[in-house]
């Protein structure tokens, strides 16, 4: 059965901040990652971890979010990354040509 709520969880482990992500990434509850990815960022986690082993599903928006969000690492001096993507995760950040820059 598809999940399709989307879960987040937050750890803090080795000098990262990581996020596990559950479910579909869309544009109806895109915000909320939003918001958790911005967040950490202002309180001053910029090594930032996306485990996206179990997303369903990864919108436009939810491409748009996840390139703000390392772009903004980026300037405070760290670094986002994508561990464990989904196959689905996979094919359409290579469609997107975002594979060798998140993964």
């Amino acid at each position: 059965m598809a999940i399709e709520n989307l879960a987040i969880t937050k750890d803090k482990t080795q000098g990262a901040t990581r996020f596990t992500i559950q479910g579909r990434v869309n544009s109806k509850n895109s915000p909320a990652l939003q918001r958790k990815l911005e967040d950490a960022l202002k309180d001053g986690d910029s090594n930032i971890v996306l485990d996206m082993s179990q997303v369903e599903f990864l919108s436009s928006d939810g491409i748009r979010i996840i390139l703000k969000i390392y772009k903004e690492a980026d300037k405070a001096g760290g670094k986002l990354r994508i561990e464990r993507p989904s196959e689905n995760v996979r094919n359409v950040l290579g469609m997107v040509a975002l594979n060798d820059m998140l993964i």
